[in-house]
């Protein structure tokens, strides 16, 4: 194969801005939720915490996954501390949720939207390492190719 047509996939600028555009939307509708949120301002501030807890959790677990796809590159301790940090992070916010005294339908307009937050950030998280990956591809095969 000729390395000048070397094809080094990138995700479609549409994928991108779906991508943006659902997180945003995620952290819009939590953001809302929890601005309007009945109840005492320390239910209020637990369910924050929780949200931030388990939105850098997610990323930070994410980037382990992908950090040791091909083979494992960090300790075991670690992997105890990811996997127990997102655990502890949603479990947390999900109990928190469950105990809190408001009607059912607002627990549920909370527990969804917090679900799309994690799926959403999973799916950014794997978009911006892919474009990370693109780029370091990218400038390998220049390097090469000079």
């Amino acid at each position: 194969m000729n390395p000048s047509n070397v094809i080094i996939p990138r995700d479609t600028p549409a994928w991108r801005l779906q991508v943006w555009v659902s997180f945003a939307i995620a952290v819009f509708l939590c953001a809302t939720g929890l601005a309007f949120l009945p109840g005492q301002d320390i239910d209020r501030a637990f369910m924050i915490m929780g949200y931030l807890f388990c939105l850098s959790a997610t990323f930070m677990l994410s980037k382990f996954v992908r950090d040791n796809q091909r083979q494992r590159t960090d300790t075991p301790l670690w992997r105890w501390v990811v996997h127990g940090g997102f655990a502890l992070a949603m479990g947390l916010t999900g109990w928190g949720l469950s105990r809190m005294s408001i009607n059912e339908t607002y627990k549920a307009f909370l527990l969804v939207s917090w679900l799309y937050l994690i799926t959403t950030t999973f799916t950014l998280a794997k978009t911006l390492r892919d474009a990370h990956d693109a780029d370091l591809a990218e400038a390998r095969h220049s390097g090469n190719a000079a």
